[in-house]
């Protein structure tokens, strides 16, 4: 007899079949009827490490949102020397100057962890929004808390040291993620804060030497993220306070 499931060839994976949009928070706190309907215009998209959305001036073709990766947001100076100015994973989205009257933002927005998000045409957005439905209201709180998250990053990287900084910087990551590791190297460290490579592996080891960290090979593991939280400056801390305030749902009830 042969037994042709012995030998049967596993089924690649169907990434529609492993996601969903209410995965966003955003999607998530929309009744049943307005998901469906938003159904039809969501795309899913896989979104690489490193990839940019678009850049400084560029008009914005698609809105974005994640549901398991965090997207970058950095502010880029003339010489090409950037800073970021805020993270977005899968609290909100990205592309708030669609619904906030402009066709295109002076910031980049790059890929900082791999995974997937929803993108929704510029259009379909603007015409939700201006519905003035439950998505738009939703659009509005996040837009609040990403501006706080903008403001405190502007006085958090001018007052504070580079070690707080990183803390800060670590932990608005993995309010965004579903592990306790962060794929990220010095240079890519340094692009997100503004430092000089060798600032970033000062504040790594320093980090590392406490017992809080382990980076290697481009990951950093937080070991100890109680000790980080009390590493870090006030401003994580104000930034979550709004945000928890503003935002629908928390990451974990809609992952």
């Amino acid at each position: 007899m042969n037994d042709r499931s012995t030998n049967a060839t596993p089924k690649p994976t169907n990434p529609q079949t492993q996601h969903r949009p209410q995965q966003n928070a955003l999607i998530a706190a929309l009744s049943a009827a307005e998901c469906e309907r938003l159904a039809k215009d969501l795309e899913l998209v896989p979104l690489a490490l490193g990839q940019v959305l678009y850049e400084s001036g560029q008009t914005m073709s698609h809105a974005y949102f994640p549901i398991n990766c965090i997207v970058s947001l950095l502010y880029v100076m003339k010489n090409g020397e950037s800073a970021e100015i805020a993270v977005v994973g899968n609290e909100g989205m990205v592309g708030i100057a669609l619904f906030m009257g402009g066709e295109s933002t002076l910031s980049r927005a790059i890929v900082q962890n791999a995974g997937h998000a929803y993108r929704l045409k510029a259009q379909v957005l603007k015409d939700e929004f201006r519905s003035g439905g439950a998505l738009s209201r939703r659009l509005l709180m996040f837009a609040s808390a990403l501006i706080t998250q903008m403001v405190q990053t502007a006085a958090c990287n001018r007052h504070h040291p580079v070690d707080q900084q990183f803390c800060r910087w670590m932990l608005l990551s993995l309010d965004r993620l579903s592990s306790s590791q962060i794929s990220m190297t010095d240079k890519l460290i340094g692009n997100m804060l503004g430092l000089g490579i060798a600032d970033v592996t000062k504040a790594t080891a320093l980090l590392q030497k406490a017992g809080l960290i382990h980076y290697s090979a481009g990951k950093i593991t937080v070991l100890d993220r109680t000790g980080v939280e009390k590493r870090s400056c006030e401003c994580y801390g104000v930034v979550k306070k709004e945000s928890d305030r503003l935002l629908p749902l928390s990451v974990r009830e809609a992952a």
